[in-house]
């Protein structure tokens, strides 16, 4: 069983580290909420590796105290480190890696979806660009819809196989959002552009515009573009969460409705995130919460709820997470 310390080291990251998943976390029963702050920990660990200058994989200094920065040798060698500890392949005294061991045996995570979450971030260790659409949903197999499948397991639904696609999806809903409020972060930090170079290329807008944060009509309709896309992978995983435990189902929708909500954000600042990454605020997330929770004493249906609270179309012309030139804007969330 995973102890105290360990519990206590892992939730601590998590609310440091992922604010916004946090709060519909702190709704999951007791069974799962403890689980997801040792995975998200796990996650966190594992991301910082190639994300945070002059840290350590667990938050703080190097081993050598200083601020230089992981070389791509030490982060591979690192990753692949945490892979085998996470894995029970190598010993560990480090308590997160200790607690997600002894986690996914207990929930039955497979080693496969380890495996393909590490080589996402070995991935993120010189790659800075994605030519297409395909090859960053590659890439989010591993990065986001691993932690879908390894969520579902924790989460135990009757009928795993049919939740874990749309688990999958929603995850990678999830990380688009993240994409496209992070444009400006990920490139001033991390020197990473996650818009497809198709979806610029067919918009005229080059890597270096974006490099000189300058917004134009065109970086609005790539914007669009993705959006709209993003939006398409919400509606195929909000419609696979009536298929988790009822005790899951309202945490689950919630957390997805804060995600979609930046949507809102960013077509309220005119699709403009390289000035500034849209943030949402206490505010929001406190009405967006108290909102859902009124909706869903009324009515248990996730869909349903979804469509009136969050700002993202639920109608049928949107389909398998592809962008429809055709369709409208959003309407903003009432």
């Amino acid at each position: 069983m995973v102890d105290n310390s360990q519990l206590a080291e892992s939730k601590s990251i998590h609310r440091r580290t992922g604010k916004t998943f946090y709060y519909a976390t702190r709704l999951l029963p007791q069974r799962v909420r403890r689980a997801t702050y040792v995975l998200y920990a796990f996650f966190r660990i594992s991301d910082e590796v190639v994300d945070s200058a002059g840290q350590s994989p667990a938050g703080g200094r190097t081993q050598s105290g200083d601020d230089t920065d992981f070389t791509p040798k030490q982060q591979r060698e690192r990753l692949l480190s945490i892979r085998d500890q996470a894995l029970g392949r190598e010993p560990t005294d480090e308590p997160v890696l200790a607690a997600f061991d002894e986690l996914r045996r207990e929930v039955g995570i497979e080693d496969e979806e380890v495996e393909v979450f590490i080589d996402a971030m070995l991935t993120d260790i010189e790659k800075t660009r994605y030519e297409t659409y395909d090859e960053l949903e590659a890439y989010m197999r591993g990065s986001a819809s691993a932690v879908g499948e390894m969520m579902t397991s924790v989460m135990g639904p009757e009928d795993p196989a049919t939740a874990r696609p749309h688990a999958q999806k929603l995850g990678e809903a999830f990380q688009l959002t993240n994409f496209l409020r992070d444009v400006r972060e990920d490139i001033v930090e991390r020197g990473r552009i996650y818009l497809p170079q198709t979806t610029l290329a067919e918009y005229g807008v080059t890597d270096e515009q974006l490099e000189r944060f300058e917004v134009d009509e065109a970086f609005r309709d790539v914007m669009r573009h993705e959006l709209r896309r993003a939006e398409g992978l919400y509606r195929e995983g909000v419609a696979g969460i009536e298929t988790l435990p009822e005790d899951c189902q309202f945490p689950v929708l919630l957390a997805s409705v804060l995600y979609a909500d930046h949507h809102r954000l960013i077509r309220e600042r005119n699709y403009d995130v390289l000035s500034a990454t849209p943030q949402l605020s206490t505010l929001r997330k406190l009405t967006l919460v108290a909102k859902t929770g009124a909706l869903w004493s009324l009515s248990k249906d996730p869909e349903r709820v979804f469509a009136r609270v969050s700002a993202i179309p639920m109608g049928s012309d949107h389909r398998h997470g592809r962008p429809d030139h055709e369709a409208g804007e959003a309407r903003p969330a009432q």
